[in-house]
């Protein structure tokens, strides 16, 4: 194994999905080891999920596995759970026989634990990469098994190993996070103005129903106050705001469904209202654009609450509880954007929390795991 790693093939999985934020960073990972060696990577994914679609548009090839997550009532889809699992076990013990990997890789999301599960079963070495500042039971569990643990959060040895504990930090796509003198184009791409106050409201990739309430709720206030709005609603409530949206006539607001140049929304937005998920942290934290996070309740764990909490604690974010948004939202948004001060201050906090390389560090953690 001592030579060089270009001369020999490196053969790698990298599992798991569900949602945008697991999807884009295993990406980014795969796109960091591809830089640095011949690699064949195979990606591992759910059936009937996002990344079924996704990473073969990106280029790679995925297999799927009939495995979904448990529902909190008793459904027939949770009676099928212990199936559904033994099932993906038996598959993706299968999957890696037959493409004999160096090392497998899990991102997060239903098919990374039956992936790793497999791994440890048959000695390959694995890598986890846990995204949150609060790991899910899976990886908690898989944990004492695997040989590396790359993480976002200080702090993570109250779940994890130590010994095995590397931060790096969470993967984000480079094309989203150069922003530099593209305020411009910008403006131009939506059709704004360039020297106004401008917020970029985003609920992740399938849109945040608390959040999209609240902002028709304050249309009219954007215009009243003179605030320039980008605001991706989702696909699901695209529908319902496009007409209302296009009745105000307002030339301050703009509406979509999904943003594909997040680059220019990043640099035309002067504050940020998101859910706070780990790759959106990721992303505002490398931008340094001020945010207001409007954790999703019922993320697994609350843990998008306690990811936008150790945000709060270091001056670097503004939480705002979910069920309270209609009210306090808007309040909250003008108070910051009246408030230059503040917006930099938070700014300048957010980008001393910035991992941008962390893509790079998790390819040399991989690499130096099959080295080893």
């Amino acid at each position: 194994m001592m030579q060089n790693s270009r001369q020999h093939r490196h053969k790698i999985v990298i599992s798991g999905g569900g949602t945008g934020g697991h999807i884009f960073p295993a990406i980014a990972i795969a796109n960091a080891l591809k830089a640095k060696c011949d690699a064949d990577i195979l990606f591992v994914g759910a059936k009937g999920r996002m990344e079924m679609e996704k990473v073969p548009a990106a280029g790679y090839p995925i297999e799927g596995l009939w495995i979904s997550g448990l529902q909190r009532k008793i459904t027939i889809k949770n009676l099928l759970f212990p199936f559904k699992v033994i099932a993906s076990l038996q598959k993706a013990k299968q999957i890696l026989k037959n493409f004999k990997p160096d090392a497998v890789v899990g991102v997060g999301g239903y098919a990374s634990g039956p992936t790793l599960k497999a791994a440890v079963k048959l000695k390959i070495p694995a890598l986890i990469q846990e995204q949150n500042s609060f790991p899910g039971i899976t990886n908690k569990l898989l944990a004492k098994s695997v040989q590396k643990i790359c993480v976002a959060y200080d702090g993570m040895e109250k779940f994890f190993p130590k010994e095995k504990i590397v931060i790096t930090g969470n993967p984000i796509r480079n094309e989203v996070i150069q922003i530099e003198g593209k305020k411009a184009e910008a403006a131009k791409f939506f059709g704004l103005v360039e020297n106004k106050q401008t917020v970029l409201v985003v609920g992740g990739s399938q849109g945040a129903l608390a959040i999209n309430k609240a902002i028709e709720k304050h249309l009219q206030d954007f215009d009243r106050d003179d605030f320039q709005l980008i605001w991706q609603t989702g696909k699901y409530y695209f529908e319902q705001a496009e007409p209302v949206v296009s009745n105000l006539n307002s030339k301050n607001i703009r509406v979509l469904a999904f943003i594909d140049r997040m680059d220019l929304a990043y640099a035309m937005a002067d504050v940020i209202i998101s859910r706070a998920g780990a790759i959106a942290i990721s992303e505002i934290c490398a931008v340094g654009k001020p945010p207001i996070f409007i954790p999703l309740p019922t993320a697994a764990e609350d843990h998008q609450t306690k990811n936008a909490k150790a945000l709060v604690e270091k001056d670097a974010a503004i939480l705002v509880a979910n069920q309270k948004t209609e009210e306090e939202l808007y309040p909250a948004l003008k108070k910051l954007i009246e408030n230059s001060t503040k917006q930099n201050e938070l700014s300048s906090n957010l980008l001393k929390l910035a991992k941008t390389q962390a893509a790079n560090e998790i390819a040399d953690e991989i690499l130096a795991l099959i080295k080893n």
